[in-house]
């Protein structure tokens, strides 16, 4: 796998609320240098984002319902619509996270459903197709629950699911705090849930070259990180990935 392969699966993300829009057109400078998949960006920089990088190879994602999940699903599917005609081609949307933990997966199937349609509705008005990405917060889910919320996010019709927004913050039961992004041992149960009717991205806390080929290798094909320069310039074009190469 070489470093244009490697960039190709990288979704380079600005989601800090303290990011401006210079930092927001260093994104975009930076992505359509590297050819990265897409620039991951706050519903607010969309159009600023679209700008930057029209007649370039790069999408515009953002996120929806982001970071908690905890909106009504009519809510989530508005603020798809609206970024989708400010310019997103890409939507990563946190779904209801309580409902998973607390086994109501009809209402995450159904929470997702809802934000697919808009999406869909949305982007057929401008002739577009969208891709929707479920972020499921892996970190507050046991196995069970990781691969039936990835299986609901797959008959709700979404495109991708996604381990984490990368602003959780779990606790264990001595109060510290534990790891809150992507793991190969998630990616790999998000694969095996969905097999190959749907992607699967890893994002959170992926800062090296080592730990996305760790995930890549786990059956990610999309990784979402604010250190996308930083791995492709320390990737080693020698390494080979069954399926890749």
């Amino acid at each position: 796998m070489n470093k244009q392969t490697i960039a190709s699966l990288i979704d380079h993300t600005m989601l800090l609320p303290t990011a401006g829009i210079k930092d927001i057109v260093r994104l975009c400078a930076e992505a359509s240098r590297y050819h990265f998949a897409s620039v991951c960006v706050n519903p607010l920089y969309v159009p600023i984002a679209k700008l930057e990088l029209d007649g370039k190879d790069v999408k515009v994602c953002t996120v929806v319902g982001f970071p908690l999940g905890a909106m009504t699903s009519q809510a989530k599917a508005f603020e798809a619509e609206h970024a989708i005609l400010d310019g997103a081609d890409e939507i990563d949307m946190v779904m209801d996270i309580a409902a998973a933990i607390d086994s109501r997966f009809n209402n995450v199937e159904t929470d997702i459903l809802d934000v697919v349609q808009a999406c869909r509705m949305a982007g057929d008005k401008i002739g577009k197709k969208i891709l929707v990405k479920v972020i499921l917060e892996t970190c507050f889910l046991d196995d069970a629950a990781v691969i039936t919320a990835s299986q609901c996010a797959l008959k709700a019709g979404a495109d991708f699911v996604k381990t984490s927004t990368g602003f959780a913050s779990p606790k264990g039961v001595d109060g510290n705090l534990l790891p809150n992004g992507a793991s190969v041992h998630h990616v790999y149960l998000m694969r095996q849930a969905v097999g190959d009717k749907c992607g699967v991205k890893a994002s959170g806390g992926i800062r090296s070259a080592r730990t996305a080929l760790s995930l890549i290798q786990a059956g990610a094909n999309r990784i979402g990180t604010s250190s996308g320069v930083q791995i492709v310039e320390n990737w080693d074009e020698s390494i080979k990935i069954k399926g890749w190469d």
